[in-house]
């Protein structure tokens, strides 16, 4: 069966200071794009599949050279909707040892943000896709966005296309009047799969795993600390058949470890534990881990390969410099062997 992957979301222009300058120490920034769900098309479009990603970009040259990078990467750019004012900007800092990675936005009045229902003939940009993939940050941009982000789930839902959404709670993009609390229960309750991480669930929707503390970790996550996350958030939204926690121990700026666990059938599946000694870029991380984790589901007949998958692929993410996760399925499947040696493939 073949399949197609539509995405629905926000893309930026990234604003990046060169190596570990600080924004008020650099003179100038490398520009790149990036966005949640279009980082997971891209993923998805380096893995051979078919896909298309839906948003609402300024008629400027900024944003036609964003949509250039799109199909450079193979991306679907057939039911991009033209209008609005501006491209939104978030402007990133490395961080290093003790000192955290920050970003800032510059994405108010966004042309996605003022996109208004039924704008998007969905029934059309939904026509012979068997995924649609939407994240929490369209929905925290304007209460606008969250009506077409729900426009998008029901169409899907009616066509019978298979719904996952990444919850990735984003504190202060919530700024509209409207809490992810009141907006997000109606969206997820017509998922299929859904990911998220123990703060994701937590601050949306007060679901957290007993005695955990991710500020106190030291690095080490335990896994079976999320099965009650895993099956709170299926109680509350039954339509979901998986539940994925990503779990990242954070030792320091270039320092974490990375895992996941699954949850399906009543079954904890639980994800090698990676060492990332050396982070090139950990912006998109989760992105890629949603990409690998769609190809996974889509391409295998295994849950426990599937997690694998995307649990290698969000590790090479952090190697790679930009929000696009650059890689192959066959390297995702050369680390997925035990393959981690770096040597030079000649």
């Amino acid at each position: 069966m073949k399949h197609k992957v539509i995405t629905f979301g926000e893309i930026m222009l990234r604003l990046a200071t060169p190596g570990y300058l600080r924004i008020c120490q650099s003179n100038q920034f490398n520009a790149t794009f990036g966005g949640g769900e279009a980082n997971v098309s891209v993923s998805l479009a380096n893995y051979g599949i078919d896909t298309e990603f839906v948003t609402r970009l300024p008629k400027n040259d900024v944003a036609q050279a964003c949509v250039m990078e799109l199909r450079k990467h193979g991306v679907g750019t057939n039911h991009i909707l033209y209008g609005g004012e501006r491209l939104g900007i978030y402007f990133l800092e490395t961080g290093a040892v003790a000192r955290a990675s920050k970003v800032t936005y510059d994405r108010a009045h966004s042309s996605i943000s003022t996109i208004q229902p039924g704008m998007i003939n969905w029934d059309e940009a939904l026509k012979g896709a068997t995924w649609f993939h939407w994240t929490g940050i369209t929905p925290a941009l304007s209460e606008g966005a969250a009506q077409v982000c729900l426009e998008a789930i029901q169409a899907a839902n009616r066509l019978g296309v298979t719904v996952s959404c990444d919850l990735n709670y984003r504190k202060n993009l919530w700024k509209y009047g409207k809490t992810a609390s009141e907006i997000m229960p109606q969206l997820v309750a017509g998922c299929d799969v859904i990911l998220g991480n123990e703060e994701d669930a937590e601050k949306v929707f007060g679901i957290k795993p007993e005695g955990f503390d991710a500020a106190q970790t030291g690095g080490h996550v335990e896994a079976d600390a999320f099965r009650s996350v895993c099956t709170q958030l299926m109680a509350r939204f039954p339509r979901a058949k998986k539940v994925i926690i990503t779990l990242r121990g954070s030792i320091n700026a270039n320092h974490n470890t990375w895992g996941g666990v699954l949850y399906a059938d009543g079954k904890l599946y639980e994800s090698r534990r990676y060492d990332i000694t050396h982070i090139v870029d950990r912006v998109g991380g989760g992105d890629s881990f949603m990409g690998g984790l769609i190809y996974g589901l889509l391409s295998y007949d295994s849950d426990q390969k599937a997690l694998d998958f995307a649990t290698a692929a969000s590790c090479l993410k952090h190697t790679i410099y930009g929000d696009f996760n650059e890689v192959s399925v066959d390297e995702v499947e050369k680390l997925m062997s035990g393959d981690g040696s770096g040597r030079v493939a000649r």
